[in-house]
């Protein structure tokens, strides 16, 4: 039997926001099963950013200051932009997929390709124009490494993207299981400082 929801109301922002974030996750894990079972490669990657999306927010929580930390966690619960630790400007993405990339390399390529799914873009369509092949060469480098190190494949040097699509449901195991390690850092982090 659940709380009554008044009293899950004064829970721990910490406790929140990470329920919150492992509810998207298997949201979105159900998502990309039917998505990738029905060839709707375009919502397949957008799943993949919101992935993304969920691991740097944890992985900028768990680097930050203790008291920065909390500020950001309520601003979440809040609905407000993350701010600074200086107090002057909000945390954008870009700050928050660089320090991502710092541990774990592929984030940036994720993030960007993914973004072109998530805005209207000549990625949607990918049904009679690769997006691969409108991508920079140094960002298609890095994808093809990305896949290969973590993922086998895809084998050719010139992939289409229906090749790169078949790994999809791997690309999201591997950042979901990479974001529960964070959630589990993070609980365990913010646990030890009180």
């Amino acid at each position: 039997m659940t709380e009554p929801k008044q009293l899950r109301a004064i829970e721990e922002p910490l406790i929140v926001f990470c329920r919150m974030v492992r509810s998207r996750s298997q949201e979105n894990s159900q998502a990309m099963d039917l998505m990738y079972s029905r060839r709707l490669y375009g919502q397949c990657m957008a799943i993949l950013r919101q992935e993304v999306d969920s691991m740097v927010r944890t992985i900028f929580l768990l680097k930050a200051k203790p008291a920065h930390r909390e500020d950001l966690l309520r601003s979440s619960l809040a609905g407000e932009f993350w701010v600074k630790e200086t107090g002057k400007g909000k945390v954008s993405d870009r700050d928050m997929v660089d320090l991502g990339s710092t541990l774990q390399g592929w984030t940036a390529s994720v993030y960007k390709f993914g973004c072109g799914f998530i805005h209207l873009s000549r990625f949607h369509d990918y049904n009679d124009a690769d997006p691969l092949a409108v991508v920079s060469p140094d960002d298609r480098k890095a994808i093809l490494h990305h896949m290969r190190y973590h993922h086998g494949g895809p084998a050719t040097d010139e992939p289409e993207f229906g090749e790169l699509a078949f790994y999809f449901p791997q690309v999201f195991d591997k950042i979901t299981s990479n974001l529960e390690c964070y959630l589990k850092d993070l609980e365990k982090n913010l646990e030890t400082e009180d």
